[in-house]
């Protein structure tokens, strides 16, 4: 069902947020509990002895390399962003559950993967069809809204597994997430298929032959600065995989008390939720790109924190650092590519998701190679934080200097 693209004005502005709660609440879904919810599942999968604390990071490695997959691949999928993020729902839901159901890690290994591939399509497909309506409808603040739905997914998750530490098994407590997420996934289907993108957006996925389809992917690293924003995003993605993955591991190691070290995620998922709304309030305001420079840098704090001072409190700082910041680049990121992309947003859309996802996936490669060149594992993360932040602060004045330049023109 394709729903005309009408004059902003003829909009209300109900509709508007209708279709911004729709897309926040997938973004929920599918990154907060499809992507993360293995962050604060993690120990406890551990404390119940299901999961050996090496097999964690073969976990967290399949999930990355699915992420990277799905993103390569989605704009090749031949659906509309709206069918997309429904396919992407619904399978994020079967496999949340299939995980609490087998307890083979070979089995976990090809469900993580899975929910990478997913996620990836989800957040892409979402990004397109979000963004799209946003800008037929010229509400862009609302974009906040929308990207605020990871940070939320996050806190719920993070909740959850705090509130059901002492009341379940680990195994439990994924099908239970995913019989929330199920009922998380009814207003984003539901909006999708009645309101799917306008003409003007949905003409990206429209049936193209491979040569029109080729031709138009080789135009978007033609357009200026594309390629150069593709690359910060992929340090971006390098530099946040670490403090997202090991801080709460981290804070287990200062007090091992569930109900306490477990407050770093939540924490982390708060700093997101709030400063997606925060900045896309003050952005009409503000050049986009010192805004995503800034984060970059202010992320870089975050993660050395803890290299300089290990404390609860600088654990903390780091997760309001991190993920204060994290959410906030994506929207940009997605906002900046989309904008220097617009015939195709789709493709670019994916293209940035696969330089995060690459970025990602380097992080417990490189963690993994310094582990064998250092005298423990603690040293280890510590080189791999500072090569991280070395990434940010180096693509934050990248960043700046293009914005500048473009102010100068």
């Amino acid at each position: 069902m394709n729903t005309p693209a009408l004059h902003p004005a003829t909009r209300p502005q109900h509709f508007a947020i209708i279709i911004a709660i729709a897309a926040m609440l997938s973004l929920a879904l599918a990154m907060g509990i499809g992507r993360f919810a293995f962050t604060p599942l993690f120990p406890l999968m551990l404390r119940d002895g299901v999961l050996r604390s090496d097999a964690g990071a073969w976990l967290a490695a399949s999930n990355y390399l699915g992420y990277l997959i799905g993103a390569l691949c989605a704009s090749r999928v031949r659906l509309s962003p709206a069918n997309l993020l429904a396919v992407s729902l619904i399978y994020i839901v079967i496999v949340t559950a299939a995980i609490g159901i087998t307890s083979s890690e070979w089995a976990w290994l090809i469900l993580r993967f899975l929910a990478g591939v997913f996620s990836a399509w989800a957040l892409i497909a979402t990004s397109a069809w979000g963004l799209g309506w946003m800008a037929n409808l010229a509400r862009p603040r609302l974009t906040g809204l929308i990207y605020a739905g990871v940070g939320l997914g996050i806190v719920a998750a993070g909740i959850f597994c705090l509130w059901a530490a002492e009341k379940m098994p680990a195994s439990a407590m994924w099908i239970v997430l995913a019989c929330l997420a199920s009922l998380v996934a009814l207003l984003p289907l539901i909006v999708g298929f009645y309101f799917p993108l306008p003409p003007v957006a949905n003409s990206v996925a429209t049936p193209v032959n491979a040569a029109q389809v080729s031709a138009s992917e080789s135009a978007l690293t033609s357009a200026p600065g594309v390629t150069g924003l593709i690359i910060c995003y992929g340090m971006f993605g390098f530099g946040y995989i670490l403090p997202a993955t090991y801080l709460p591991a981290q804070a287990r190691q200062l007090l091992d008390d569930p109900q306490i070290f477990g407050w770093a995620w939540p924490a982390f998922g708060m700093a997101a939720a709030a400063s997606t709304l925060i900045v896309a309030g003050v952005l009409g305001k503000c050049n986009r790109l010192h805004v995503w420079a800034t984060s970059h840098a202010l992320m870089a704090v975050g993660v050395i924190l803890p290299c300089i001072w290990l404390s609860m409190t600088s654990i903390v700082l780091a997760a309001l650092f991190v993920g204060g910041n994290f959410m906030v680049i994506t929207m940009l990121g997605m906002q900046e590519a989309r904008a220097r992309a617009a015939t195709n947003p789709t493709a670019v859309l994916a293209r940035m998701t696969a330089s995060f996802a690459f970025g990602q996936l380097l992080g417990p490669v490189v963690v993994a190679l310094m582990d064998a060149f250092s005298a423990d594992h603690a040293s280890a993360l510590r080189y791999a934080l500072q090569l991280a932040t070395a990434c940010l602060m180096a693509s934050a004045i990248y960043l700046w200097r293009r914005a500048e330049s473009a102010q100068r023109l």
